[in-house]
């Protein structure tokens, strides 16, 4: 199964069709505008129709397109604006700000669609032979510059690479569970496939429905069920991928003590080495049954011991996620705007009251995935640890809207950018003892960012964070923040003021004991702070690798080693 690229919104996130998840006059834009300092009604910012905007002439000379229709055929070469303009760039909120702005400057000359392993293989000779830019692109979810087409500086042909015409699954194998696909398959179509064996991979990243199988290995990316799944760099198994100097194809073991795993070295390259074509993974039956339900927490401290222990005594569970108390009150207060609270919620915060959990709590969501008699002992136990660590049972509600919704969270940004506000969001990681400090770290710097950058004295941000995944060592940390937009600049000064609070929030990261990125990878955005966390030696390690698979640097130029 493909998406018609034309059924996608080309400068934001989901369907041209979709419902609105904000509708104008909802109750919900009046408490947002409070909570921010703002006057209500909200000023109307709409994103520009392409029939509006002006697109670089295609630099694609007609030698070129034929070389590159020989290989795929003329209907898999597009020029045309509305292709050009959706591989223009990903969906970061810095990547809408130009897109929504009509900004197309960084369009690529024209975009391919391979079929196979073999064409993508023969595009690739292609453009080293010719020194034409490739950029590989999936389903162009990247929120950190990933997809960027055309650098600033960048004076050769560009070539975005869509691979989701490679969307089938090629093998199962049912005994050593372990499944083989093309690298374009968007998460759906490869959940439906597996399905149909009993089996699946289990990656459920909230870009699920518009993400790709070779994306998720590329980006290094963690599903929301990580703790049972694994992170790509987990459930990988092997790959092929399209380089400048030859097909390659990674080891394909259970497990080797041949030299460095050179899979750990695909996953999290961003393309900047070759392009994915297909992946080999590992497999889980599809469970019986799940288990999920939320839990409150007077404070952010006890919901994370009370995660720490779970993980730690390997109690087998498919999520932990633990929302600090102000992303648990702008969520609850968001969906109860407007709402007049019945009998009901009256006795619900008396009862809260009693209990002590009034005051601003946090909410610990948990997921069991498995057969009946060891999710029902998961969660038991699970229960145990959170009661003693401070934790009040508050039912499946919580968790069954979560999971109902955890694809939807990108849908209310479009609306609020509609509305002059921006949404953006960045996560990291960390060991356990420096949870808490590195929490209130970067969210003190994007507070006092959002603030520095604000000319309203009345004006404010939101800033809020949740503990997304989690191991034995530690967790990660996912930060989602709300700021009034500066209108007054131009793109200019809105670009400029993303820039002073994403300096501000990375710096912070990598002063206090935390990674530049848990899961959405480095791109462009990140780039400059990879150099701080890998060092020198591994920064000319990762450079000598580069120039050995791809000389010219044709591969994704400007993204992960800028």
């Amino acid at each position: 199964m493909t998406i018609d690229r034309t059924s996608l919104r080309w400068n934001g996130w989901g369907p041209t069709n979709q419902h609105d998840a904000l509708p104008k006059g909802a109750p919900a834009w009046d408490w947002i505008a409070d909570a921010l300092g703002m006057t209500a009604p909200l000023p109307q910012t709409p994103a520009k129709d392409i029939s509006t905007c002006t697109l670089p002439a295609s630099g694609l000379d007609g030698e070129t397109r034929l070389s590159l229709e020989r290989i795929v055929g003329a209907n898999q070469v597009h020029t045309g604006d509305y292709e050009r303009a959706f591989h223009t760039r990903g969906k970061s909120y810095h990547d809408l700000l130009h897109l929504r702005a009509g900004d197309l400057s960084n369009a690529p000359d024209a975009v391919v669609y391979p079929r196979s392993a073999d064409e993508t293989q023969a595009l690739v000779e292609i453009a080293a032979a010719s020194n034409i830019v490739l950029v590989p692109y999936g389903g162009g979810s990247s929120v950190v510059g990933g997809v960027t087409g055309r650098e600033a500086d960048e004076t050769r042909i560009c070539i975005s690479v869509d691979t989701t015409l490679m969307a089938s699954v090629l093998n199962v194998d049912d005994t050593a569970m372990t499944a083989t696909a093309q690298a374009g398959i968007y998460g759906p179509a490869l959940d439906k496939a597996l399905a149909a064996h009993g089996v699946r991979l289990g990656h459920y990243p909230q870009s699920f429905e518009y993400s790709t199988l070779g994306g998720w290995v590329a980006a290094r990316g963690a599903g929301q069920n990580s703790n049972r799944y694994g992170k790509a760099e987990k459930w990988l198994v092997s790959a092929s991928v399209a380089t400048p100097t030859g097909t390659w194809r990674t080891e394909a073991t259970p497990a080797s003590a041949a030299g460095p795993n050179l899979n750990q070295l695909l996953a999290g390259s961003e393309g900047t080495l070759g392009i994915i074509t297909e992946a080999t993974f590992k497999l889980h039956d599809v469970p019986e049954t799940e288990d999920y339900r939320g839990y409150l927490f007077r404070t952010f401290a006890e919901g994370r011991e009370a995660i720490r222990r779970i993980v730690q005594t390997e109690v087998p569970v498919a999520m932990l996620r633990l929302s600090d108390a102000d992303e648990t009150f702008f969520f609850r207060t968001l969906s109860s705007a407007g709402k007049e609270p019945g009998v009901k919620d009256h006795l619900t915060d008396a009862y809260l009251r009693l209990r002590g959990y009034a005051d601003k709590p946090c909410v610990l969501l948990t997921g069991m995935e498995g057969d009946a008699a060891n999710v029902s002992h998961a969660r038991d136990r699970a229960a145990r640890i959170i009661a003693a660590s401070g934790g009040m049972h508050v039912g499946k509600s919580p968790g069954a809207n979560w999971k109902a919704g955890r694809f939807h969270g990108p849908m209310v940004r479009d609306p609020m950018m509609d509305h002059g506000l921006g949404v953006d969001t960045l996560e990291t990681s960390t060991f356990w003892p420096n949870i808490e400090h590195l929490h209130s770290c970067v969210t003190k710097a994007l507070q006092d960012a959002i603030t520095e950058t604000l000319t309203d004295d009345r004006q404010r941000g939101i800033v809020m964070a949740h503990i997304s995944h989690s191991y034995a060592d530690g967790a990660s940390l996912y930060f989602t923040f709300v700021f009034p937009r500066r209108l007054d600049g131009g793109l200019e000064g809105e670009v400029e003021q993303w820039l002073t609070i994403k300096r501000a929030a990375s710096d912070a990261i990598l002063a206090n004991g935390g990674t530049i990125s848990h899961h959405h990878g480095v791109g462009t955005d990140h780039a400059p702070w990879l150099g701080q966390e890998k060092g020198p030696l591994g920064m000319q390690m990762l450079d000598a690798i580069k120039k050995t698979i791809d000389p010219k640097g044709i591969m994704n130029p400007g993204k992960l080693l800028s």
